[in-house]
């Protein structure tokens, strides 16, 4: 009985380590792990500007690339700049591998100035006063032709950062801070 017993707990835990990786999602880790060319195509719905950009060569990061993603972040209320996590860029790439998806990845909000996240947060109770937007590390988005339940439950999978989700106002949100969802 007490072999039966031992055999039975290492089948179980066989297949709970079986599940576990099943569950992984395997396509986004390997899409970063392989030395591919990242590419994003980006729409800003505030400023109307549009972005295809390869910004991971395979190799290294291209700064001038970056450069032109922080720009495109920016707070276009306050006209400032600051630098984006990279990380953030690598989220959402593996975030459209994980949703088979090259459809234009539709930004609502980047990069936030101390000044506009307390306008902001003064006319909304879903605006963090030490809010990840202030940090270049968060970005609230949709894609097109993409439901929100899609985007929220990829994102979640991947376990790579803080997930929001914001059916009413129709975006989610990511970062590149702790692990968390709400």
């Amino acid at each position: 009985m007490d072999n039966f017993d031992s055999h039975r707990r290492k089948l179980l835990a066989l297949g709970g380590a079986a599940l576990g990786l099943s569950l992984l999602p395997g396509q986004a880790f390997a899409s970063l792990s392989t030395s591919r060319p990242r590419i994003l195509t980006l729409s800003n719905l505030n400023t109307g500007e549009t972005l295809k950009t390869e910004f991971f060569d395979g190799r290294n990061y291209d700064k001038s690339e970056l450069s032109r993603l922080n720009h495109f972040f920016r707070d276009y209320r306050a006209n400032k700049v600051k630098s984006i996590d990279p990380k953030l860029f690598d989220q959402l790439y593996r975030l459209q591998a994980l949703l088979d998806t090259r459809k234009p990845v539709q930004l609502i909000s980047g990069y936030r100035s101390k000044a506009t996240n307390a306008e902001l947060r003064a006319h909304s109770k879903g605006v963090a006063k030490q809010s990840y937007h202030m940090q270049g590390r968060a970005m609230d988005f949709h894609i097109e032709g993409v439901s929100l339940s899609n985007i929220r439950k990829a994102a979640l999978s991947m376990g790579a950062g803080g997930v929001g989700y914001y059916p009413s106002s129709d975006f989610v949100h990511i970062d590149t801070g702790p692990v968390r969802h709400w």
